[in-house]
C-alpha cells in the first residue's frame, strides 16, 4: 500500500494533538512521495553549501549563544552536526526531517528549516524533562496508532510507509513526543503563572471593573479507587473492576460510613477531596460532580489509577476573597487557547536565548 491509497492527511506541522485534522488530498500526498527523492537530492546540497551553514549560524547568533568548531574527518555514516545544550543533532537526523518536510509539502530551504526544527525539538524536549512534563510512551503509541486510524491504516503500514519514505517511524514518534509534550508544557507554565495571582489582586480587578465577587459552588468529595496497576491492566480487568465499582456504590448511603464500607474489598483506597471550588475540579469529572449533588455518587470511570467514582460529601455557594481568585485564575486559564500560539512564541526565544548551540 502506497501513501497516495492510505490518504495521509497532513497536520504534521500542527499544534498539538490534531495530528489529522489538515486532510491534503490523495493526489498531492503522491505528488510529494513522488518528489521525495528529487526533494531531497536538491535540498541535502543545499544544505552542503556553505552559504547556507553561514545563514543558520548568523540567524541563530542573535538567539542564543553559539559556538563553531571546526569538525574532524566526517564518514559516510551519521555524524554530529549539532550540540544543543549537550544534546546531539547528527546529519542522519537533520536528513531525516528533510524528507519529513518534504512529505508535509514545507515550502522554502528545507535544509535549514530542518536543522532550525531540530534545534527548537531538541530545547522543547529538554524544557518538558526539566518541567516533568514530558509524554508518555503510551500516549505517544496512542496518537501514533489514531493517525493511522483515521488515515484507515495501522500503525504497522503506516510504520512500514514512513520507512519506505525515509522518515521512519521513530522519527515521527519523536515529532509526535515534541508536540505533546510542548504543548502540557507551555500549559503548565502558563497555569502556574496564573495561579501567582493573589487574592488581594483579584479582588482589586473585581473593583475596577464594577464587578461583585463571583458566587462559586464548592464541594467536599471523597474518591474511590478501584486500583488496577498497569501490568495487570486489560480491557477485561477494567470491565470487572467497573462492575465492582459499580455494585458498591449502590451501598454508598453517605460519607460517614465509606471508610469502614471498602475494608472488605481488594485493592480500593480512598482520598478525601475538601473544599474544591468548581472552577478547580477536574476537567474529566466536572460536570459528573455538579449533575450528582450532596449524598449522590457519580459513575464510576476508567482513570489511569484504575477505575473511580466520587462520593458527593457535601455542596455549597461561597463569595468570598478566595471565590474571587480562584474564579479570575480559572478565566485566565480557560483564555489561554487564544493565547497559546503567543505564549508558547515568547517562551520558546526565552529558552532558545540561554541555550548553548554548537556546530560542529
Amino acid at each position: 500500500m502506497k501513501i497516495a491509497t492510505i490518504g495521509l492527511n497532513c497536520l504534521f506541522g500542527g499544534a498539538l494533538l490534531a495530528l489529522a485534522a489538515c486532510n491534503s488530498s490523495n493526489s498531492a500526498i503522491k505528488d510529494s512521495a513522488k518528489t521525495a527523492k528529487a526533494d531531497e537530492t536538491t535540498q541535502l546540497a543545499t544544505e552542503a553549501s556553505t552559504e547556507t551553514t553561514q545563514a543558520a549560524k548568523e540567524e541563530n547568533k542573535e538567539l542564543a549563544k553559539v559556538i563553531t568548531k571546526k569538525g574532524g574527518v566526517q564518514n559516510r555514516g551519521a555524524y554530529i552536526k549539532v550540540l544543543v545544550n549537550k544534546t546531539p543533532i547528527t546529519n542522519f537526523d537533520i536528513q531525516r526531517r528533510v524528507k519529513f518536510l518534504a512529505l508535509r509539502r514545507v515550502p522554502g530551504n528545507r535544509a535549514k528549516i530542518a536543522e532550525n526544527e531540530m534545534i527548537e525539538q531538541a530545547i522543547k524536549l529538554q524544557e518538558a524533562k526539566r518541567r516533568r512534563r514530558t509524554a508518555t510512551t503510551e500516549q505517544i503509541d496512542a496518537a501514533f496508532a489514531n493517525f493511522a486510524k483515521q488515515n484507515r491504516a495501522t500503525p504497522a503500514i503506516l510504520t512500514r510507509e514512513l520507512g519506505k519514505l525515509g522518515v521512519g517511524a521513530p522519527h515521527f514518534k519523536e515529532f509526535i513526543k515534541t508536540q505533546i509534550s510542548w504543548q502540557r508544557t507551555i500549559q503548565g507554565k502558563f497555569q502556574s503563572e496564573t495561579a501567582r495571582v493573589s487574592e488581594q489582586q483579584a479582588i482589586q480587578q473585581l473593583r475596577e471593573s464594577g464587578n461583585q465577587k463571583p458566587k462559586v459552588n464548592e464541594y467536599s468529595f471523597k474518591q474511590v479507587i478501584f486500583v488496577v496497576p498497569k501490568n495487570k491492566r486489560s480491557k477485561a480487568i477494567l470491565a470487572s473492576r467497573k462492575r465492582e465499582a459499580n455494585t458498591f456504590r449502590q451501598t454508598v448511603s453517605g460519607c460517614d460510613t465509606l471508610l469502614q464500607s471498602i475494608k472488605s474489598l481488594k485493592d480500593v483506597s480512598i482520598i478525601d477531596r475538601r473544599h474544591i471550588m468548581e472552577p478547580e475540579l477536574p476537567g474529566n469529572w466536572k460536570d459528573a460532580i455538579s449533575k450528582a449533588g450532596a449524598g449522590n455518587t457519580t459513575s464510576p470511570q476508567e482513570t489511569e489509577k484504575g477505575v473511580e467514582f466520587m462520593a458527593i460529601c457535601s455542596t455549597r455557594t461561597v463569595d468570598d476573597d478566595r471565590a474571587a481568585q480562584v474564579t479570575k485564575q480559572s478565566t485566565d486559564f480557560t483564555q489561554f487557547g487564544d493565547k497559546s500560539s503567543e505564549f508558547s512564541d515568547k517562551y520558546l526565544k526565552e529558552l532558545r536565548e540561554n541555550a548553548t548551540i554548537v556546530y560542529q
